[in-house]
């Protein structure tokens, strides 16, 4: 197996990130928990929203076995290169530069073992899209549930509703974590 998660692919796409000036990544426990998940889903379909530079990439690719594929996407052409630079080689790995609003009403029809959202498409926005995707069985998961320091005026409200939402749905098993960032572990049943 590649082994995406290495500490030279992780400092080398940490360095890349921070002199890219790239606030926003996932943090380390966040990567170690996507991998883990990742393993659960033998032969699965992923997507990921907000590849950024590619640091959650790097771990979900790690987690995941040869038959697996996943999808990241972001508009952000030049984050985008700092991931292909380092994770360009994985054939398992479809890169996408598009508007995530965008790439969700395309996605009509499609479904995925696992979707992670790491930005608003598919989380403050177009949730039902995106948790239209997931297969029964699936996972849905989100992080920065916890308050972060780059969070504009009126963020927590958000976050506070879209957890009321996502505890409120009907045939999925949702489960939130005060750790990390904050993460929420949504399975469609």
């Amino acid at each position: 197996m590649n082994r995406n998660n290495s500490p030279e692919v992780i400092q080398a796409l940490w360095a890349d990130t921070q002199a890219a000036g790239f606030t926003m990544p996932s943090e380390p426990q966040t990567c170690s928990l996507l991998r883990t998940l990742a393993a659960s889903k033998t032969g699965g379909r992923f997507l990921e929203l907000g590849s950024g530079t590619g640091l959650s990439t790097a771990w979900l690719l790690d987690g995941m076995d040869t038959t697996s594929t996943l999808t990241t996407v972001d508009n952000d052409a030049s984050l985008l290169n700092i991931l292909q630079h380092h994770l360009g080689n994985d054939s398992r790995l479809h890169v996408v530069c598009a508007d995530g609003d965008e790439f969700l009403r395309q996605q009509l029809g499609q479904t995925y073992d696992f979707v992670f959202a790491d930005t608003w498409s598919g989380k403050y926005r177009l949730l039902d899209e995106a948790l239209a995707l997931v297969k029964p069985g699936g996972m849905y998961v989100i992080d920065d549930m916890l308050p972060q320091p780059n969070w504009p005026d009126g963020h927590a409200e958000k976050v506070d509703e879209l957890i009321r939402t996502l505890h409120a749905l009907p045939n999925w098993h949702v489960t939130q974590q005060d750790w990390a960032s904050g993460v929420v572990i949504a399975v469609k049943a």
